[in-house]
């Protein structure tokens, strides 16, 4: 199974809320999903259902420690397994940002801890590129990326784009990479208008599904819930299971 890093340099696009809602859909499909939590405000373990953090048994125990992943992982209330954020994570890119070979820990770490669980792995990124985030990507296999629909994420997506480019060229390989519309509002002739721009610029990498900007999707995250467990019934449940699916069915998870 593979690694996916969802990543977007503009925040309040959805990146927390996608990885959340994907790795749920995928337990649910009984695929026992690892959610990785790389954002130092741990929006992530919260929206998990997990409290009560102590930086060791963190994702901060790994960069600060080499603890090993399969011993931080946790159990959440929905079933899956995730290893949580605190705050103390925001210290990494000081701490390792001289170090050339740092951007290459996670990679090892999951060879050498999680490889042969053959369980996809969801990587919610901090919304920087610094030691954090290129750790993810030099990790996984895949990057989805939220691009919500208003004007200024759209020239937000122009930007990530060309910095995957140029890590592709440094990596020397192909980073694949899918595009999901967030927060769409199909009363708003704008958002219509972003989806197709996206489409005629990155035309197949655009995802068909789009994830419409509902009260259930903004409000889940406060109750520790998922979307399927808060309101399963709802638009944004409909809208993520479809977007687990379609991704399925294009190998994105393989």
């Amino acid at each position: 199974m593979a690694v996916i890093a969802v990543f977007n340099q503009k925040g309040g696009v959805g990146k927390t809320t996608t990885c959340l809602n994907v790795t749920a859909a995928l337990s649910i499909a009984e695929l026992c999903p690892v959610a990785l939590d790389l954002d130092p405000q741990g929006h992530l373990t919260l929206a998990s259902g997990i409290k009560n953090v102590s930086p060791d048994k963190s994702m901060a125990g790994f960069f600060k420690h080499k603890t090993p992943l399969a011993s931080l992982l946790r159990d959440t209330p929905r079933g899956w397994q995730a290893i949580p954020a605190v705050l103390e994570l925001a210290k990494i890119d000081a701490l390792l940002g001289g170090d050339p070979q740092a951007a290459n820990l996670l990679k090892r770490g999951l060879n050498e801890d999680l490889a042969l669980t053959g369980a996809p792995i969801m990587i919610d990124c901090c919304p920087m590129l610094g030691v954090l985030t290129l750790n993810a990507l030099l990790a996984s296999d895949r990057v989805l990326i939220p691009v919500s629909a208003d004007f200024l994420s759209l020239q937000g997506v122009h930007r990530l784009d060309s910095a995957l480019n140029v890590l592709e060229t440094k990596l020397k390989r192909k980073i694949a990479r899918r595009i999901v519309v967030t927060r769409f509002d199909s009363r708003r002739k704008l958002s219509f208008e972003i989806y197709d721009k996206l489409k005629a610029k990155f035309g197949d990498v655009v995802c068909n599904t789009r994830i419409s900007e509902t009260v259930g999707l903004a409000t889940s995250p406060m109750h520790g819930q998922d979307i399927f467990e808060y309101a399963p019934k709802s638009p944004g449940a409909l809208d993520y299971r479809a977007l687990t699916q379609e991704l399925w069915d294009t190998d994105f998870f393989v």
